[in-house]
């Protein structure tokens, strides 16, 4: 016989989630304001209530840069993407940035979105992996640090102490991602970030370390799911 479908209660859900320190939980509506966080998120951002971030957006409660990603990523998910393991930067209690996993889904209520439901995952908290990913944190530092200049995975090797193998072999383990699928990621993150501002896209593409304006557009294309031009006019709108 089918099992009858269950009436999930989310705040059911956020309180489970208060109790895991390392996972941000939340939950928003249509119009991509939050409904429920969990505690960690809470702390995060220095609140000390639910109360003030419930009926906010991201852009509400997140630095300029982190809550127009943020809400782009919402907006997708609303229109019935699914996001899975985006590796990203975050903000941590005292202030500085750390990487995150993170999963967002769309929430369908007769099967029609009525919101998303999202994880961001501490990679720095992940059971087994505390020393996989401290041993790659100055490699991340230095990406993010110089991802406009060219970074060979010599001077990853260097800042590690790691073998190629070890250094591949760590950082699909820490990130599912290749040393240099890493580094796109972070290009594409911080060309996110200038396309909401002036400079052409060409300009922009080398500036984040492309080499040229057509494989910029390639990587952003399959990461972001369009092109920069129309990333920028949807920002700007």
């Amino acid at each position: 016989m089918k099992p009858s479908p269950l009436a999930v209660d989310a705040a059911e859900v956020e309180a489970l989630f208060d109790s895991i320190p390392d996972v941000l939980f939340f939950i928003k509506d249509r119009e991509g304001r939050y409904t429920h966080v969990n505690a960690t998120m809470l702390r995060r951002l220095g609140l000390r209530s639910r109360r003030e971030i419930i009926g906010r957006r991201a852009s509400e409660v997140y630095p300029s840069g982190l809550g127009a990603t943020y809400g782009l990523q919402d907006q997708q998910v609303l229109e019935g993407a699914v996001i899975d393991n985006l590796l990203e930067l975050h903000l941590f209690s005292d202030q500085e940035p750390g990487w995150c996993l993170t999963c967002k889904r769309p929430l369908r209520v007769d099967g029609q979105v009525a919101g998303l439901v999202g994880i961001s995952r501490d990679l720095a908290g992940r059971e087994g992996l505390e020393a996989d990913y401290r041993s790659l944190r100055e490699a991340l530092v230095h990406m993010n640090r110089h991802y406009a200049h060219n970074i060979r995975v010599q001077d990853l090797l260097h800042i590690t102490g790691f073998s190629e193998s070890k250094l591949e072999r760590t950082f699909q383990k820490v990130f599912q991602l290749s040393p240099l699928q890493l580094l796109t990621r972070v290009r594409i993150q911080a060309a996110m970030h200038r396309l909401q501002g002036p400079g052409s896209i060409a300009a922009i593409a080398q500036a984040c370390g492309f080499s040229d304006q057509s494989a910029f557009t390639r990587r952003f294309v399959a990461m972001v799911g369009m092109t920069p031009g129309e990333y920028r006019r949807l920002r700007t709108d």
